[in-house]
């Protein structure tokens, strides 16, 4: 085996290289690659003396640990594709994911399960549940269908086997991404989506065996996972971290000796307040920015504590994995670009009859090549609208090919200045930015109605200072407008929500909310409205 044609073998690779390199460090516990090859062989043959067929679906909701990464890998070993999940969503979120895809086998722990006991019952299409930090089988949950509970450990044991052939354009993850018109959308990654993201972003970074990644982000985002697939591509060693306050991150920073950090600017703004260790600057190597615009301020702070490090200014989209990055040369003659094209893609600027736009003409934002996705899983509504053919004539695209070529349309409007950098100018749909995630108002919406607190309502992103963009929330309401209505309302959104999704502010109103002529609350026109009353 010479390439990387599989997401697996990112890890089987450089454990035929350097088998006894440290692959993973969780704590105080390590695991080599050989170590790490081994057992995500045997998980994959677990599954499949499980009875699992080609192209299921595997759902992992477990925080960041060893067995999350094993099945992470594990699961495409076996010809099935992974779903991670983002282990802050709430029950009713989770279940919602797990019968979009019509999950079959679900990894998690006993505590997580037991949190899923009310909603696993309408999962019709999941026959098994794998539970980590469990030796032996337990009760299956109370469900329609039968379901078969088996411990971690019992996987192991199975005789190590190939899996289903699959090849690289085949299925291999789906992401769960919010989607502008509620419930959140499973962008589904092949194999050549994968590998060839990961062997992008090691190039420009220039991740070798030397390095120690930080796995800080959530392994459910793009960003988060290609923290893995970089570092196991290039040889490095990934630090599993699942924080609790900024002060962790850095802690994990000078004692692993780290030398590569991706965050999102609400953390980096928080970490640039805190005072560094000196010893980080004697390691870290560079710092990577995705999820949203890095204040310049922050950039600047960060730069005074780890005057070592090279900043590297990110954009991606989940629909693409990666698309532009901003070389550390280049941060200080435009520090407010996102860059070009990484790798292996070509970004275009496109007018809205699909014609490229001159320099600093303001388009939408196209990213073509190897790392656009296979679409949205079982939306082809939503697939059309964002994933499109682009026409003959298109640069790379020429008049003689017959074939059709899709794209990724981003939605989002961007410029290209004569030296060819891109600047990133705004949205073309609602979606929020918020703390790195990208947040639904739709959805936002549709759990503050299920409270049964308000009449109406309508959710929108406002300009804020660490948050990127915060919730704001405005509630019509018949009967409670005073802030024991405000505070029961916020009460019920924490329960229901991930932190992350909860409105920063909420305001209540009597009567209905104003309409567009389309008879729909008008959510432009309150967010418009609230920005002058507020000045921003």
């Amino acid at each position: 085996m010479t390439e990387s044609f599989l997401l697996p073998d990112l890890i089987a690779l450089t454990a035929q290289r350097t088998p006894e390199a440290i692959a993973m460090s969780y704590g105080a516990t390590a695991i080599s690659y050989r170590e790490l090859n081994t057992a995500v062989n045997q998980f994959s043959s677990g599954l499949l003396g499980l009875g699992l067929e080609r192209g299921e679906r595997v759902a992992i909701y477990l925080e960041k640990r060893f067995e999350t990464v094993i099945a992470s890998f594990g699961a495409p070993a076996a010809g099935a594709v992974f779903v991670p999940i983002n282990p802050l969503l709430k029950p009713e979120q989770v279940a919602f994911i797990l019968r979009d895809c019509n999950v079959r086998v679900l990894l998690t722990s006993p505590e997580r399960l037991a949190l899923l006991e009310d909603v696993l019952p309408h999962c019709h299409d999941l026959r098994h549940v794998v539970l980590a930090d469990s030796a032996t089988t337990t009760e299956p949950p109370d469900m329609a269908a039968p379901v078969n509970v088996v411990a971690w450990r019992a996987l192991e044991q199975h005789t190590p086997r190939a899996g289903h052939r699959v090849i690289d354009v085949d299925m291999a993850a789906i992401l769960y991404t919010s989607g502008s018109t509620g419930n959140p959308k499973g962008v589904v990654l092949s194999h050549r989506n994968m590998v060839a993201g990961a062997k992008s972003v090691a190039s420009y970074l220039d991740n070798g065996p030397h390095d120690t990644v930080l796995a800080a982000l959530p392994l459910s985002f793009d960003a988060g996972f290609s923290q893995l697939s970089t570092a196991f591509h290039a040889g490095a060693r990934v630090v599993l971290l699942n924080y609790l306050m900024p002060r962790d991150v850095l802690k994990a920073l000078a004692q692993e000796g780290v030398t590569g950090l991706t965050a999102v600017p609400p953390l980096f703004i928080q970490l640039a307040q805190l005072e560094w260790p000196a010893t980080i600057n004697q390691s870290l190597r560079y710092f990577a920015n995705t999820g949203g615009r890095m204040p310049r301020e922050t950039l600047n702070a960060l730069r005074q504590r780890v005057p070592s490090a090279k900043p590297f200014l990110m954009y991606g989209l989940t629909e693409a994995f990666r698309s532009t990055y901003l070389p550390p040369e280049e941060v200080d003659l435009r520090p407010d670009s996102i860059g070009k094209a990484i790798p292996n893609a070509e970004i275009l600027v496109l007018r809205e009859d699909g014609s490229p736009c001159g320099p600093d003409e303001p388009g939408e934002l196209v990213h073509r090549g190897a790392l656009v996705a296979m679409g949205y899983w079982n939306d082809p509504e939503k697939t059309a609208e964002r994933y499109k053919v682009l026409r003959p004539g298109t640069p790379g695209h020429q008049q003689g090919l017959p074939l059709p070529e899709y794209a990724v349309f981003s939605g989002d409007t961007v410029r290209r200045d004569a030296d060819g950098f891109l600047y990133f100018i705004g949205r073309r749909d609602e979606m929020i930015k918020t703390s790195g995630y990208r947040v639904s108002p739709t959805e936002v919406e549709e759990i503050v109605y299920a409270t049964g607190l308000v009449d109406e309502c309508v959710a929108f992103g406002v300009e804020h200072s660490t948050l990127g963009n915060a919730i704001h929330l405005i509630a019509a309401c018949a009967y409670s407008t005073d802030s024991k209505g405000i505070n029961d309302l916020k009460n019920e959104c924490r329960l229901r929500m991930p932190a992350y999704m909860v409105p920063s502010s909420i305001e209540m109103v009597t009567g209905p909310l104003p309409r567009n002529p389309n008879g729909k609350i008008d959510r432009k026109q309150l967010s418009a409205t609230w920005a002058m009353q507020h000045g921003s």
